[in-house]
């Protein structure tokens, strides 16, 4: 799963920035570099925040933004306000906008075609995951059948492993020989 990062200005107008995260990174993950590109771009593009020093800039993890049919267009809430971390921005940094800006590639990405291609994926790494448990499970059973095998009588009380009396008087040994090899 792709986590995305949501970056905004706190308590003004801002535009939002969305980081992807690579799978198996944590909100904490974020380098201090990162962080500080983020918060720049959300800084330079708020019409508020552009023009005072000393803004804090909030990033939560995208699923956990919260929208009701009550607040304001651009407006948003938090589930859980633990997950929200915040960012001090002293001053805009025109060296980091200026480089952002001159890298900056727009591109129209076919998100439907990408989220299915994730949804794919996971789909895939989901059934596996099932296959090499049900894999396992079998092993373990045919495993715990083995022991059950070894552990039992059956294997020792089959006919072709005994032996009759006739077959023992028809033997070229003694009655005498035969108890002495029991003993």
């Amino acid at each position: 799963m792709i986590l995305r990062e949501r970056f905004h200005v706190d308590k003004m107008s801002s535009a939002h920035v969305y980081l992807r995260m690579h799978k198996g990174q944590t909100i904490d993950d974020i380098s201090e570099g990162v962080l500080e590109d983020c918060a720049q771009l959300v800084k330079a593009n708020s019409i508020q925040g552009n023009k005072v020093n000393n803004i804090d800039v909030v990033y939560t993890p995208w699923a956990n933004l919260k929208k009701t049919p009550s607040m304001d267009v651009g407006q948003v809430g938090f589930h859980n306000s633990k997950m929200v971390r915040t960012v001090r921005v002293e001053k805009r940094l025109n060296d980091v906008v200026n480089r952002l800006n001159r890298t900056k590639v727009e591109r129209k990405p076919d998100l439907k075609a990408e989220r299915e291609a994730v949804n794919a994926v996971e789909r895939a790494e989901r059934k596996q995951q099932l296959r090499d448990k049900k894999r396992r499970e079998e092993m373990e059973r045919l495993e715990k059948e083995r022991q059950a095998e070894l552990r039992s009588y059956k294997g020792l009380m089959v006919a072709e492993n005994m032996t009759s009396n006739k077959q023992i008087a028809s033997a070229s040994k003694s009655l005498q020989e035969l108890e002495e090899d029991f003993m």
